[in-house]
């Protein structure tokens, strides 16, 4: 027979019966041992003892604004807050309760008589194909998506009675802190 350098559980301690608690006097001094690869120095720790990762995780209670950061915006004229907002390329509207089988092609017809169209999102359902039941229609000049909306809110397409109105609109500013 072959000879084996292991010594069998028997051979070496007690076996363990079944039914009786096995105690692995070496599980406390893992616990202590820091992680490997890691060092445990400076570690964040929540109240159930794990380590803590990440923004936030050092206990910092600061933000962008508590250090002065600085935000891109896009100026209202003329002070007011409320109305339409420019999106960064155009002034975009949201075209609603649209009919299941409308085309793009649809939606441009319609819409390119009052202005001429920068863009135009028309979301399609990935289950059916069938579109969602709204689209995005963006206009360069705000005259432009202005006349839209006056022209096209409750007028009917394909069968539809389709609502238009602003995609984006300024809502009262936040007082200053």
């Amino acid at each position: 027979p072959h000879a084996c350098s292991r010594q069998r559980a028997s051979d070496s301690e007690p076996a363990a019966m079944e039914g009786e608690e096995v105690d692995f006097g070496d599980a406390e001094e893992m616990a202590k041992e820091p992680e490997a690869g890691g060092s445990s120095k400076g570690a964040v720790r929540d109240a159930a003892g794990r380590r803590m990762k990440g923004r936030g995780a050092a206990g910092s209670t600061q933000t962008m604004q508590d250090e002065g950061g600085d935000y891109d915006s896009i100026d209202s004229k003329g002070g007011s807050t409320k109305g339409p907002a420019k999106s960064i390329e155009g002034w975009i509207i949201f075209v609603t309760n649209l009919h299941e089988e409308t085309t793009e092609d649809d939606l441009h017809d319609a819409f390119c008589d009052i202005g001429d169209i920068k863009n135009l999102h028309l979301n399609l359902d990935r289950r059916t194909g069938f579109v969602k039941g709204y689209a995005l229609v963006e206009y360069e000049k705000q005259k432009d998506a202005q006349g839209a909306i006056d022209e096209m809110n409750g007028s009917t397409l394909m069968g539809s009675t389709i609502s238009v109105d602003w995609a984006f609109s300024a809502g009262p500013s936040r007082a200053a802190r």
